[in-house]
């Protein structure tokens, strides 16, 4: 089996089990591993820390899977790690949730560049990594058994692969072709997704509880859902007795499928308007014939995937909020959201203050949202907090 060594100082973070190692820590490679290949990784002293897989073209040389040297990376090591990760969600999701979830979340599970997400009897997998791809066939016949679904569908087109010098690729893994469109259950609505074309798998599984909770403060609030997509929000406000609300994505297909989820859960009403557009400037347009809202909802796609990018998308991220809150009633909310993996926390809560500044309002924070808990975090991996969120009121 190759090895990788690492320089000398270089494993304080491997050692407190972050799963990254970077291409400037490694200082030797013994053997020639395959992208992919299981490898032994040392200390300076050529001491064992963990086994990892290997990616010649990625900045992210090695994805640490086990620290235990007696473990054997193969068949029983991937079925154990999936059949825990699926037991995990089994324990904390309640059945009101519905029937999508998420089912594997990459690191924070245990496997690195792994997604599956769940719609029914639907899988979708996310090979992101090369360590992911190289056990591709095993992890799908693993995926099958286990959960017994009836298909398993492949939306490996995410731009990450490139980094790690993947092709992308889309289509049947497993089991029958899915329909043009399925439908799903969340907390008593019902949505229709495209888990072929859709945005990620298909849909934002990420914001589901954050979907209940604006149901929760919609009754008889006039809403603006900028974003909006599939109507994921939308129709959560609406069921919540929202009086009227207003969708806007730049995709006419979405907003297709938008109308059609609010038909099916018979909240399609002369309240709701639904405009294709770009939301910067449709935000405008509200602003100079001074319209208002009761509740903003912002769900923006993300700006920022690395920190290189943090200061440009810090930018967008002022301009919109800074629109979106000169569009509020006294009392008016703010549920503003960055998915953005370069801008922190702490960054998103400095922007939007800012912008507060900017627009002549005086607010404050009522709510701090996250990814669901299907989406796990682990406590030794902070990158795998990526969504962040701010419930804002405002005077």
């Amino acid at each position: 089996m190759a090895e990788v060594q690492l320089k000398a100082g270089r494993d304080k973070s491997l050692l407190n089990h972050h799963p990254w190692i970077f291409s400037g820590s490694v200082d030797v490679v013994r053997g020639e591993p395959s992208d992919g290949e299981t490898v032994r990784i040392s200390n300076a002293s050529g001491e064992f820390i963990a086994w990892g897989s290997y990616s010649s073209k990625s900045q992210i040389r090695i994805r640490a899977l086990s620290w235990n040297q007696a473990a054997k990376i193969g068949p029983d090591f991937f079925r154990l790690r999936l059949e825990q990760a699926i037991a995990r969600r089994t324990a904390i999701i309640p059945d009101s949730r519905g029937n999508a979830v998420r089912l594997v979340h990459g690191e924070s599970d245990g496997l690195p560049g792994l997604i599956v997400d769940r719609y029914g009897d639907i899988l979708v997998i996310q090979c992101l990594s090369c360590g992911a791809e190289y056990w591709r066939e095993l992890l799908a016949d693993i995926l099958m058994d286990i959960t017994e679904a009836a298909t398993l569908y492949e939306r490996s087109d995410a731009d990450v692969r490139q980094l790690e010098g993947l092709l992308p690729r889309v289509g049947l893994v497993r089991g029958i072709e899915p329909e043009e469109a399925i439908t799903i259950q969340e907390y008593g609505l019902q949505f229709w997704v495209d888990v072929r074309r859709g945005h990620k798998t298909g849909f934002y599984l990420d914001q589901a509880e954050n979907r209940l909770g604006v149901q929760s403060l919609a009754r008889d609030r006039s809403v603006l859902d900028c974003f909006s997509y599939t109507g994921g929000f939308a129709a959560h406000a609406l069921a919540g007795g929202a009086r009227s609300i207003v969708m806007v994505d730049e995709s006419q297909n979405a907003l297709q499928l938008a109308e059609k989820n609010l038909m099916q859960n018979g909240l399609l009403s002369s309240g709701v308007s639904i405009l294709a557009g770009n939301a910067f400037q449709v935000l405008r347009k509200f602003r100079d014939r001074g319209q208002k809202f009761d509740l903003i909802v912002l769900d923006p796609p993300k700006f920022a995937p690395t920190a290189a990018l943090a200061e440009s998308a810090s930018r967008g991220y002022k301009d919109i909020n800074l629109l979106a809150l000169k569009l509020l009633n006294p009392n008016g909310l703010l549920v503003t959201f960055s998915c953005s993996g370069g801008i922190s926390a702490e960054l998103f809560q400095k922007i939007i203050a800012g912008a507060a500044v900017d627009a002549g309002v005086d607010g404050r924070i009522i709510g701090h949202l996250h990814q669901g808990s299907d989406h796990p975090i682990g406590l030794a991996y902070p990158e795998g907090e990526y969504l962040k969120g701010l419930v804002i009121q405002v005077d």
